[in-house]
């Protein structure tokens, strides 16, 4: 986990659009809007669909929002090969709301070489916070490499990752 090693531009607007492809996410109406080193923001508009049956957003819709910005902000700090998954996801649903736009922002921690950790929060059109996360994910190239997003979308082979 260099962080001094130049990015490649074309392989990260691709992986947003595999980030957008994932069938779950699209479910969800998630959309991966900015991917940056240790941050992402992601999008969603609150349709019918994503309330509970007391007609407020589901606890279960935050999570995955969470979870999702939790992973991404991650990426640009992974090594290329790394791959890595969600060991725990501790979510705090401190707001409801039934309609409007939903922006979830994840930030980077903690990079280890087994370990790394992240946050993520949702808030309101108005910055409200509306839900937050704290989450832990386990490093290794066998475990959700991007080279996997690549096959479940069908997609082209990813550009390399970094410049030089």
């Amino acid at each position: 986990m260099d962080s001094s090693r130049r990015l490649n531009p074309e392989h990260i607007e691709r992986v947003k659009l595999l980030a957008d492809a994932s069938p779950f996410l699209n479910l969800l109406g998630v959309k991966l809007v900015e991917l940056d080193k240790d941050y992402c923001r992601t999008e969603v508009v609150v349709t019918r669909d994503l309330l509970n049956a007391f007609g407020g957003i589901h606890g279960g819709a935050y999570a995955a929002m969470l979870d999702n910005a939790s992973y991404w902000c991650l990426y640009r700090g992974m090594d290329e090969d790394a791959g890595f998954t969600t060991i725990d996801l501790n979510v705090a649903d401190l707001r409801s709301v039934d309609e409007g736009l939903v922006v979830t922002e994840g930030r980077a921690i903690k990079y280890g070489s087994t370990i790394c950790l992240s946050e993520a929060s949702s808030k309101d059109e108005r910055g409200r916070i509306l839900a937050h996360a704290a989450s832990k994910f386990l490093v290794s190239s066998k475990l959700q490499p991007i080279s996997a997003a690549v096959r479940m979308a069908k997609a082209e082979p990813l550009p390399p990752k970094f410049l030089d």
